[in-house]
């Protein structure tokens, strides 16, 4: 077979200049719309971790599975970034704005202004904030959409579960930084103790003031013994990979423990009681499947959030990893759980 030759004849350039230009003149222009935007394959996405990166078995490693799952099953190109201690992450967004990525997501409530400020920068660009905070007056930027969760719902289920739980009514909570948002968990935690006991006492304590708050597994573990001291023999986490350091102390020390945003049963199996789910994967997933579908969609100030209704707060209670929760333990909270979602329980979220 003869090889196919490489030199193209001079003759041939100016239909090749042609058929460019008119490819050219047919391309829309970009920012003409998120129709545009789910034409072009593949999409890039790229995100931005919170403190702790990826490996914290938690909040983080859920918005990875998301991302991971959006690549495989929607073929998306996705990039991430895992900022350092004192790195710049309005940098790292606008990184990705820059080079005219698709989607932009930042993850953590940290990154509430920082993705405020790189979005007005960037209009063409659509940003996604997980936990965002919205502005103390108006609204997030037209390219903005605040994803939120009402963590307190699934803190109340395993704060039932907790108080259906304990020996010594007495049960425990540890939060990572100690923001409106951890307060939350807190909130719903104590109020779904006290349904169900309502002599039970919750001690509560937070690592600190700081982002590093939530990366402190030694801290975690102090506040942990401190309260297992104080005869708490349940102790929820709220604190990212600093809960790490409260499971060992609950190991150590005898006592069970719950997780947080994941199942965490492995992390210590036989010990951790279960886990409040607050599915970051699914809404991670969810807003990449609208970005090929072409569709932003931003609710009221350019929020959207999720509950047990719409799937994105669960617990864990079923399966080998909810073996410790006796069966009367799961129907009394499967059942609050109804009277949740059909508003006949309403859980207070502090912030």
């Amino acid at each position: 077979m003869k090889p196919v030759s490489r030199n193209v004849g001079l003759s041939v350039w100016p239909w090749v200049l042609i058929a460019l230009a008119l490819v050219t003149v047919l391309l829309p222009p970009r920012g003409a719309g998120d129709a545009v935007v789910a034409a072009r394959s593949p999409l890039r996405i790229g995100l931005v971790f919170d403190v702790g990166g990826r490996g914290d078995k938690s909040f983080n490693d859920s918005a990875w599975a998301g991302l991971e799952r959006a690549r495989r099953e929607l073929g998306v190109t996705v990039e991430y970034v895992e900022p350092a201690d004192g790195d710049d992450r309005a940098g790292a967004l606008r990184l990705f704005a820059a080079r005219g990525f698709d989607r932009v997501i930042g993850v953590g409530y940290v990154f509430s202004r920082d993705v405020d400020a790189v979005a007005l920068d960037h209009p063409a660009v659509r940003f996604a904030c997980i936990d965002y905070a919205p502005p103390e007056r108006g609204e997030a930027p037209p390219n903005v959409v605040g994803l939120k969760f009402r963590e307190e719902e699934g803190a109340f289920l395993v704060g039932a579960a907790a108080g259906l739980s304990t020996a010594h009514e007495a049960v425990g909570f540890v939060g990572g930084m100690e923001i409106p948002l951890i307060r939350r968990f807190e909130a719903g935690y104590r109020a779904g103790v006290t349904a169900v006991c309502s002599a039970c006492r919750v001690l509560a304590a937070y690592a600190g003031s700081t982002p590093t708050a939530f990366k402190d597994p030694e801290r975690g573990a102090q506040l942990a013994t401190s309260q297992i001291a104080a005869g708490a023999d349940v102790i929820f986490h709220a604190s990212g990979s600093t809960g790490l350091g409260v499971f060992v102390a609950a190991q150590r020390l005898g006592v069970r423990a719950i997780g947080v945003d994941a199942d965490q049963y492995d992390e210590m199996p036989g010990v951790v009681l279960t886990s409040m789910l607050k599915r970051v994967d699914v809404v991670v997933f969810e807003m990449i499947r609208e970005a090929t579908e072409g569709r932003y969609v931003r609710g009221p100030r350019g929020l959207r959030t999720f509950g047990l209704v719409e799937g994105g707060i669960d617990w864990v209670h079923t399966g080998t990893h909810a073996s410790g929760l006796r069966p009367e333990v799961i129907g009394r909270v499967e059942a609050l759980r109804l009277e949740i979602v059909r508003g006949v329980v309403r859980v207070p979220g502090r912030e």
